[in-house]
């Protein structure tokens, strides 16, 4: 009873936190539709990718490690990025196999760190940058920064997205750097000309 109400509240935090997906597939909804308008990503792969996450997501909920509380995923024309703390290697591994397992998985980006969890004060520090780093990008480059996902780990900053503007791009990653407590950038952005 104790685990249900836990998933249940957790799906609730995710909820809020992520827009009004648990998946953080359908939050992005505007940004989808601006993104496949201006041609960097088909309505079809968009879907696919959601399917994907929607899998990996049913996979990791399903494990007895905790992977779906402690691995967020963000997938882009099958390309799977992987960030979050484990406690240990076989964990870490476990993680990877379960994604490779999911139909349509074209590549794994494996960034997931083993360690200590994050405490409420570094979670709280990551919130921060990463909600500065959302407020840069929409000022430095607009409705476009909607094409991006952030997410931050211990000061290191996760970027993924799909875009046909390298220029922009370029002035959005100087301009993170810039943020203070940032401490490297991981650019997996996919430039389509």
């Amino acid at each position: 009873m104790i685990r249900i109400f836990l998933i249940i509240y957790l799906l609730f935090i995710t909820l809020l936190h992520n827009g009004c997906s648990p998946t953080n597939v359908l939050a992005s909804g505007g940004a989808t539709t601006m993104v496949v308008a201006e041609g960097d990503r088909s309505f079809g792969t968009v879907v696919d990718d959601a399917t994907i996450k929607i899998k990996i997501g049913s996979s990791f909920l399903n494990s007895k490690d905790n992977l779906f509380l402690d691995i967020e995923t963000n997938v882009l024309e099958g390309r799977v990025l992987l960030t979050g703390i484990v406690d240990d290697q076989e964990t870490r591994i476990n993680a990877v196999r379960k994604v490779w397992e999911v139909e349509g998985v074209q590549e794994v980006i494996n960034e997931i760190e083993i360690g200590n969890k994050t405490t409420l004060k570094e979670y709280s520090k990551d919130l921060w940058i990463n909600t500065q780093v959302k407020a840069v990008a929409a000022k430095k480059i607009g409705l476009r920064a909607l094409s991006y996902n952030f997410e931050t780990i211990r000061g290191k900053v996760f970027i993924t997205g799909v875009t046909s503007k390298k220029d922009q791009l370029d002035i959005l990653l100087n301009s993170i750097m810039d943020i203070k407590g940032v401490t490297e950038i991981v650019d997996y952005v996919i430039i389509k000309e």
